[in-house]
């Protein structure tokens, strides 16, 4: 048994730009990269096609977006603008550290986090009251590839805990995607029934519910006890 947790809106409220497209364009003329005319319409059109709940990371989603105006730079210059432009100011959420620290009680935990920004987890993290290591393990969309509700995300979570997905709580805030645990027979708690300073008590209520399904059930329990 193990238990994720959603990042943003879950465990910490982080500002974004209210307009990514101009953010990323003041970050790319900044490196003098020019930005085209159209740059807002050329942002929200699709420029690569991707598998149903794929993550595009967005560099890769810029690039093909100044590509498709002919626009040419050097090096690693549009990731950096990209990371540049979501520079959050980070809040942790009430209830967030003893939530998570409930969690530890009842085996691994992991932080599964949509984000198609690179870095944008860690830099989160380094500016929360969360550590690193208060995770033992950290996905994240971009580096796996898939979004959440996908379940391919949810997948790669219990395969590095260690445990089947119908094993995995994740605690989120978006039914749409944390929700998403479900269709492989895990369970979501999510933030608008269960408010994070509730979480421990669902966490132990949950468990020991299946614990006790488990041990009256042999088949469950891997032996032949009666």
């Amino acid at each position: 048994m193990a238990v994720s947790f959603d990042l943003f809106g879950t465990l910490v409220t982080a500002d974004r730009p209210t307009n990514p497209a101009t953010a990323i364009a003041r970050e790319l003329e900044a490196r003098d990269v020019r930005v085209p005319d159209d740059w807002s319409a050329r942002y929200v059109q699709s420029h690569i096609d991707a598998p149903d709940g794929a993550e595009v990371p967005l560099p890769a989603h810029v690039s093909r977006a100044l590509s498709s105006a002919g626009v040419e730079w050097h090096g690693n210059v549009v990731r950096r603008a990209v990371v540049a432009a979501f520079d959050p100011v980070v809040d942790t959420r009430d209830g967030a550290l003893e939530a998570v620290e409930a969690a530890r009680e009842h085996g691994p935990v992991a932080l599964c986090s949509n984000c198609s920004v690179p870095e944008l987890v860690g830099r989160t993290l380094v500016r929360s009251d969360l550590e690193r290591d208060d995770f033992d393990v950290i996905v994240t969309s971009v580096g796996c590839g898939w979004r959440k509700p996908a379940p391919e995300i949810f997948e790669t979570t219990a395969e590095q805990l260690g445990v089947d997905p119908t094993a995995l709580v994740h605690v989120g805030d978006d039914e749409l995607t944390d929700g998403g645990i479900e269709a492989l027979g895990g369970t979501a708690l999510l933030l608008d029934r269960t408010p994070l300073e509730d979480v421990l008590a669902a966490l132990t209520a949950h468990f020991e519910t299946a614990r006790d399904a488990r041990d009256n059930n042999p088949d469950a329990r891997g032996d032949d006890r009666p």
